[in-house]
């Protein structure tokens, strides 16, 4: 049975998995997105005393810490014992999007090249992290949310703030993608 669950699943899984959770969101009128996570993560550890964002009741929130909590175990899980020893199947093509980028494709789902411990050892990848650690921070805070709420959250509930998110989320990809990661790498 552990070998039927290391096989590569549908794509469809996940499509049907988020869609159940969404239905059920929905229902209990609640609204999906992981950087909220940290908002509330803030506020216990004390920045509610200094910062008015971060003053809130934070237990309303709780059904997301476990929902966060979930989905690392999960990761953990899945990484661990339901791990399968076959490369990734990539297509040929994006293995040769990879190479142009100087990025060697090791059949992982995250290139050692790029996650690696030796991508942490270069000071250049550092900077590279904590500059896109904060974009990311600062986008997620000026879009009102991050892109699972936005893209999975805010358009099922047909929200056009959402879908503008989203859309400004896939302008971004691409101008990093095709602009800057060449000059990057």
């Amino acid at each position: 049975m552990l070998e039927l669950l290391r096989q590569p699943w549908p794509w469809y899984t996940s499509g049907l998995a988020m869609a159940f959770i969404m239905l059920i969101l929905l229902f209990f009128g609640k609204s999906f997105g992981f950087s909220s996570n940290l908002r509330t993560i803030c506020t216990i550890a004390g920045a509610g005393k200094k910062v008015k964002f971060f003053d809130f009741d934070w237990k309303t929130q709780k059904w997301n810490l476990l929902f966060l909590v979930g989905s690392v175990l999960g990761g953990i899980v899945s990484s661990t014992f339901l791990k399968s020893d076959q490369p990734m199947d990539l297509s040929a093509a994006t293995i040769a999007d990879l190479k142009t980028l100087g990025i060697a494709f090791d059949g992982e789902l995250n290139p050692s090249q790029l996650f690696g411990s030796e991508a942490f050892s270069s000071p250049a990848s550092l900077v590279l992290l904590l500059i896109g650690g904060l974009l990311i921070g600062f986008g997620t805070r000026y879009a009102g949310g991050c892109t699972s709420g936005h893209a999975i959250s805010g358009l099922s509930n047909l929200q056009v703030p959402s879908l503008i998110a989203v859309v400004g989320f896939f302008i971004g990809g691409l101008i990093m993608t095709h602009l800057l990661m060449p000059l990057i790498f």
